[in-house]
């Protein structure tokens, strides 16, 4: 093991990419190696599985910060959504806590029996006390999400096949595109204002230095550990669109692949004076903080009443067998993200940086919807509420601690859409971490 140790610190794009990350006590060279040999063979045959790789999603929904810019009219921004009669009965019953087969198999007439016991509590309320209780679960059901969650039953959620419509460059770029960045940097991110960034995130540093979160005195661990996933996601992000880019195009033929030259703009020590280091480190953060929020909610998934139902009992016991894989895997590795730091002062300030913390990001699953590249929505949306999914799960312990084991729980639930998200948004971080490993392959041969 020594020895990849050392493979992978010698390939690095940079000296500085190795080592202790901040704010955690795990090196690069062992995520490397733990996720490019044990993790994402998975995970990656996990997002071919029918449960995971059709995703219901709105990408019609207006931008709520300024008037929508249209749509990318670049022919590779195209979304195509699946016919309902491709999905699996299963997935599109809706009924999104029904996991077993048994629950999504209840006679009508024990569902009518159901719904006339609940019709008969509510029968003694009034109206205006029934637009109270409704007000006060949607609020309580809200407390948990840290995403703006699309609405399934809306006429324009659509199935989208995930792996037909890959995570790739579009073309996407410019006015509309930084705007939606700068805006989650600007507006959202928890910074010190002493501190000078550049305002587009990917230009080089010019004058003083850049936003250094190593050096910034007075910023708590918590505002440190949201901007840093916010750069983490966004330096993912990259990696993909410069692993996936479009190298030909003519005569009927595209040809996709990795663009060095892009990724050493991105992410080259000196192209972008010391800031593709910190851009890469904060991906290595982010997918630590993933990769704990696995862990915590493994018992949600080992129990015997949740079945990734599809209507295929052979696919979902497989599909379920695969999960479980993943996640000894993942309890096996050494060097978790300790979450318990976080929020531990004063009870009333911790809540309150708490319910902070989740509001802005909350906003920022909503700038998503600002993405004028209907690709780059349909995976900004997924990655952003599977890293949404993961930090409700993160502050959830206790309810996934107290989970009943043959009935579903009422403290914490997962939806399969948030399910989906969960681990297609780990599988990315899984593909960026790989690919890094490629890039360096190819800048070594190159040098």
């Amino acid at each position: 093991q020594s020895l990849f140790y050392c493979i992978f610190c010698f390939l690095s794009i940079s000296d500085n990419l190795t080592g202790v990350l901040d704010d955690c006590f795990c090196d690069v060279e062992s995520i490397d190696v733990f996720n490019n040999f044990k993790i994402y063979p998975r995970i990656k045959k996990l997002a071919e599985r029918d449960y995971f790789r059709y995703y219901k999603v709105n990408l019609k929904r207006p931008c709520p910060f300024w008037p929508d810019d249209g749509h990318c009219s670049i022919k590779d921004c195209h979304v195509e959504p699946c016919p309902e009669s491709k999905v699996p009965i299963g997935i599109k019953s809706g009924n999104y806590n029904k996991y077993s087969q048994a629950a999504n198999t209840m006679s009508d007439e024990a569902e009518c029996e159901q719904a006339n016991k609940l019709g008969a509590i509510n029968s003694t309320l009034s109206n205006q006390s029934k637009e109270a209780f409704v007000d006060w679960a949607r609020h309580d059901d809200a407390q948990d999400h840290f995403c703006e969650l699309d609405d399934e039953t809306s006429p324009d959620a659509e199935y989208v096949d995930l792996l037909l419509n890959p995570e790739r460059y579009t073309g996407y770029k410019g006015a509309s595109a930084w705007r939606v960045w700068n805006s989650i940097y600007e507006e959202n991110c928890f910074k010190p204002r002493s501190v000078y960034r550049p305002l587009n995130p990917l230009a080089p540093s010019r004058g003083k230095s850049s936003l250094s979160l190593s050096f910034c005195p007075g910023l708590c661990l918590e505002k440190r550990v949201f901007y840093r996933l916010i750069s983490g996601l966004h330096s993912s992000i990259n990696i993909h669109l410069c692993a996936e880019f479009l190298l030909d195009e003519g005569w009927g033929r595209t040809v996709w692949g990795p663009n060095i030259q892009e990724f050493r703009h991105r992410f080259d020590t000196a192209e972008t004076k010391g800031e593709g280091t910190r851009r890469l480190k904060n991906l290595y953060f982010l997918y630590l903080i993933e990769l704990r929020a696995l862990s915590k909610v493994a018992p949600y998934f080992e129990r015997a009443i949740v079945n990734l139902y599809t209507g295929s009992s052979e696919e979902d016991g497989e599909t379920k067998e695969l999960l479980l894989q993943i996640f000894n895997e993942v309890k096996s590795f050494p060097m978790h993200f300790d979450e318990k730091s976080m929020f531990a002062g004063h009870k009333m300030e911790a809540k309150t940086l708490k319910e902070e913390f989740r509001l802005h990001f909350k906003n920022i699953s909503r700038i998503m919807d600002c993405v004028g590249c209907s690709k780059c929505r349909l995976w900004g949306k997924l990655q952003t509420q599977g890293l949404g999914t993961a930090l409700k799960i993160l502050f959830s312990e206790k309810e996934i601690q107290n989970l009943p084991e043959h009935s579903p729980s009422k403290g914490f639930q997962l939806s399969r859409q948030e399910i989906v998200a969960l681990m297609n948004a780990f599988g990315r971080l899984s593909t960026s971490i790989y690919q890094l490993h490629n890039f360096r392959l190819m800048l070594k041969e190159k040098r």
